[in-house]
């Protein structure tokens, strides 16, 4: 049974719906990545998986075991969250609140779960920094590690190598990657097509097309057509 599976889903603001009819599952190990125009929608249906927005219309279910708060979340990364004045190890550990319920301190096991996460994403060296002290590609990193103390099993990446230079993203697409090679889910937004189509195993097509299916598949829809054209002719699809 998938993880999570949405069917016929509408979103929108207010009762204006962006997009409809929107049906794919996701499964434990699989790698999506969302693509589409801006304003497709696909942050909308990132924080509707989220549970932090309603859909319009449809539904997403969760099956396999997985609970609601078992679901890590990277939020693009906004100014606010740059300057934000706290140090790596109270960032990080903030990621197991949803794992006190009702306790208002953090025990022994959610310190150690926060410390082997600061650990796995090579971060234990900045515990005690400032957070907007650091480089945009260690706060993703701290981010990334926050977003691990959630889960086990799903992650939710909303362009997490925005605004990184090309030798930074190309450590967290693999970070991401080994990530997935250990079992985790990635559910991933993206306007690197190539990079999606490098590291994912399904992709989700948001936009007047609406395509969901293998990568391969992907690429011999119309959408995937689009894109080979321009990387064989050297024109620019609109992603």
């Amino acid at each position: 049974m998938a993880f999570i599976t949405a069917t016929d889903l509408s979103l929108g603001y207010d009762s204006q719906i962006i997009v409809k009819n929107l049906n794919f599952s996701v499964g434990k190990g699989d790698y999506l990545c969302i693509v589409g125009e801006n304003g497709s929608g696909k942050t909308t249906l990132m924080k509707t998986l989220l549970h932090l927005r309603e859909p319009l219309g449809g539904q997403i279910s969760t099956g396999d075991g997985l609970k609601e708060n078992e679901i890590g979340y990277l939020p693009q990364h906004t100014v606010v969250q740059r300057d934000f004045p706290a140090s790596v190890w109270e960032i990080v550990l903030s990621g197991c609140q949803g794992r006190c319920g009702l306790r208002p301190f953090y025990n022994s096991e959610e310190k150690k779960l926060a410390a082997d996460n600061m650990e796995r994403m090579g971060i234990t060296d900045l515990k005690d920094r400032c957070y907007r002290e650091l480089s945009g590609g260690q706060q993703q990193r701290v981010l990334l590690a926050r977003a691990l103390c959630a889960t086990r099993k799903v992650l939710l990446l909303d362009e997490p190598v925005a605004g990184l230079d090309p030798f930074v993203t190309s450590q967290m697409y693999d970070l991401i990657k080994g990530l997935n090679k250990e079992g985790i889910t990635i559910i991933m937004i993206s306007h690197d097509i190539a990079a999606a189509l490098k590291y994912a195993t399904h992709i989700l097509h948001i936009g007047d097309n609406v395509f969901f299916g293998t990568r391969d598949e992907y690429l011999e829809s119309e959408s995937g057509r689009r894109f080979a054209e321009w990387q064989n002719g050297g024109e620019k699809i609109d992603e």
